[in-house]
């Protein structure tokens, strides 16, 4: 009770549940991320999702009303995560030290626990359709990536920006597939002389 007797504010009580309602989607979400990344999207059922997160259907539902719809949110969060990790660690005028802290990047990410390679390029590989939201999502990433290989291209002095941001793409690509199928300990190394050679090659005589 409040002062005088009088009951906690609606506006009080309003903000506690939403607050666990966020607690609660995030719950889900953390738990679908894991799983997804981990063992598939396909293959991780929404019952799996429910009894990891320890709720119950109803509540799994109130927050996503299908599992494409968590799906969606899963690639959204990982997008965000990417794009913030990408941004921290982009140095300004320095396009070279750039690619070589994010090659060192995804070095580390490939030699990591649990590490499968590139969440996007996975997801599209189970969703097959190009009207899918779940492929929108993917689109939209990847553009947004390779838009940010050609400010970088551009800080290089690269005559030909948008071609050699397709190139550092394929280049990126291959190697969050090398670290998963391959020998994660050279990725950093192989990665880094690769995006060199190009921004090397790309500037203008």
């Amino acid at each position: 009770m409040g002062q005088a007797g009088t009951p906690p504010s609606s506006t009080a009580t309003h903000s506690t549940q939403r607050a666990g309602r966020t607690q609660t989607r995030e719950r889900i979400l953390e738990s679908a991320s894991g799983l997804f990344y981990a063992q598939g999207i396909r293959a991780t059922s929404a019952d799996r999702i429910i009894e990891s997160a320890g709720i119950t259907k109803v509540t799994f539902y109130r927050h996503f009303r299908t599992k494409s719809d968590l799906v969606v949110a899963y690639l959204e969060k990982q997008a965000a995560e990417e794009r913030a990790w990408l941004t921290g660690l982009r140095i300004q005028g320095a396009p070279d030290r750039t690619l070589r802290e994010l090659a060192a990047g995804i070095g580390a990410a490939s030699c990591s626990p649990g590490f499968r390679g590139c969440a996007f390029i996975n997801a599209a590989a189970e969703f097959a359709d190009p009207d899918d939201p779940v492929r929108a999502v993917v689109h939209s990433q990847r553009s947004w990536m390779v838009g940010q290989f050609e400010e970088i291209s551009k800080e290089a002095g690269a005559s030909r920006p948008s071609e050699i941001a397709r190139e550092l793409m394929l280049l990126r690509d291959g190697a969050m597939v090398n670290g998963y199928v391959g020998e994660p300990s050279t990725v950093a190394h192989a990665l880094g002389a690769a995006f060199a050679s190009v921004i090397a090659s790309a500037e203008p005589r």
